[in-house]
């Protein structure tokens, strides 16, 4: 299934850092940021995860709630959340099937060479679960929160 804007987002649930499960559809009636990532604690993924953390005053001011998706353990989110003050929900997809539903697991270029892993993405849920933006391959981890930002703002 290709992500859409003005199509319904893919539902899911999934465990966070604590083992609860969290399903898209826990936050309606809100914006939701699903920004999926490779890895815990790699500089690209602590850029954009720290770029959301200094901008959450901001991004939680308009009914926005923001989820990061990565194939990492439970115990390994809680230590990034620990080490960098992360104020938002990380969730596991170890088997990567919501990163399969929403087009963040496949094929890139990593250094010049084919390979397959996540696609850095996100996708914006706004609050009737329907895609408002999808920026497809994020180039720029540490500059793509403030643009987030713009798109919230942009309405």
């Amino acid at each position: 299934m290709a992500i859409e804007e003005g199509k319904a987002a893919p539902a899911f649930t999934l465990a966070d850092a604590s083992g609860k499960k969290v399903s898209l559809r826990d936050f309606a009636g809100k914006n939701v940021v699903v920004y999926f990532y490779p890895r815990d604690d790699t500089p690209g993924c602590t850029k954009e995860a720290c770029g959301f953390r200094d901008l959450w005053d901001e991004i939680v001011a308009l009914d926005t709630v923001v989820i990061g998706i990565s194939p990492d353990s439970a115990v390994a989110h809680q230590k990034f959340i620990a080490k960098y003050g992360l104020p938002f929900t990380l969730l596991s997809d170890p088997d990567r099937a919501v990163m399969e539903a929403y087009g963040a697991f496949g094929e890139k270029m990593m250094y010049g060479k084919k390979t397959t892993g996540v696609i850095r993405s996100t996708v914006l849920v706004g609050p009737d679960g329907k895609v408002r933006k999808h920026w497809a391959r994020v180039a720029k981890a540490a500059d793509h929160p403030a643009k987030v930002l713009e798109a919230l703002r942009a309405g």
